[in-house]
């Protein structure tokens, strides 16, 4: 997974994965490595809220900042 996925991408792959998952129709190996994309999929989804809430922030103090007279 070289290209960075969409956070609406990302939570639909988590989606995916959880469904699979919860499924329990697939040998060890492969739930294992599901859980891991999920876990790197969860840690992208929080970096990229972070940034969101960060430039929200940016935003609305740029804009208090401004004469709205």
């Amino acid at each position: 997974m070289s290209d960075k996925l969409s956070f609406k991408q990302s939570m639909n792959r988590i989606d995916e994965i959880l469904d699979l998952l919860e499924k329990n129709e697939i040998d060890l190996e492969e739930a294992i490595s599901l859980f891991e994309e999920g876990l790197k999929l969860v840690h992208d989804c929080d970096q990229q809220l972070i940034a969101f809430k960060d430039k929200m922030n940016e935003l609305i103090q740029s804009y208090e900042g401004e004469d709205h007279a």
